[in-house]
């Protein structure tokens, strides 16, 4: 590869992971696990722009790796690699994690009804933890209207109200919007746990047939 060509490859390289990375910062559709400054893992819904060119992993809601985006190549790495001996090494890397994820599929599940069922399960108990999380809004929003009423109660007598009191409101009402997030967090997730087992149950129905047109053609006479 020529030095120039290399350099426009780099160039497009790079657009491309400024590019993604804007979308893996704005997207909540999935988990995402990367490594900080400090040498933490870290797991979230989204994914600082400074730590995209390290390469990081996207989970699905169970914790399994859905896709693994690896590190942005260096200068001299873009240099010395081959456009066929990329595309091999590329297209290795799709088809273990395909055989990874084939293995898991087979593994876990025995049929379809048995994918349904296990996402059935997974979104029950997150409407559960949503349930609560509302039950918990309510009950919080009934302490500042109470809070409230007492605070009106203490000015209609012409006296201060306690900074206490205010101190106990402004509280009540940082704690709903900490829930509310958790309830939106949560409801974003539930999206997550349908798309991936959705992916799942596609790609064992395609393991199923795949199964079928072997036996087929181990019928088929000599």
């Amino acid at each position: 590869m020529t030095l120039g060509a290399a350099t426009r490859l780099k160039a497009l390289t790079a657009g491309l992971v400024l590019a993604f990375g804007a979308s893996v910062v704005l997207s909540a559709d999935y988990l995402y696990r990367y490594v900080n400054d400090e040498g933490v893992t870290v797991i979230n819904y989204s994914i600082p722009p400074e730590y995209v060119h390290k390469g990081y992993e996207i989970l699905n809601s169970d914790g399994t790796v859905h896709r693994v985006v690896p590190r942005s190549l260096t200068e001299e790495e873009l240099a010395d690699q081959s456009g066929e001996a990329y595309q091999a090494k590329v297209a290795a890397e799709e088809a273990e994690r395909l055989r990874k994820w084939d293995e898991s599929l087979l593994l876990r599940y025995s049929s379809i009804e048995d994918i349904e069922a296990a996402r059935d399960r997974d979104l029950d108990a997150l409407r559960i933890r949503i349930s609560i999380l509302r039950s918990n809004v309510r009950s919080l929003k009934s302490q500042v209207e109470s809070n409230q009423q007492r605070a009106a109660d203490i000015e209609r007598r012409g006296e201060q109200v306690p900074v206490e009191v205010v101190a106990v409101i402004d509280g009540l009402r940082g704690e709903i919007t900490e829930t509310e997030r958790s309830i939106e967090e949560r409801t974003r997730e539930m999206d997550v746990v349908r798309q991936g087992y959705q992916r799942d149950i596609d790609r064992f129905a395609l393991l199923l047939d795949k199964v079928e047109l072997r036996r087929q053609y181990s019928r088929q006479p000599d």
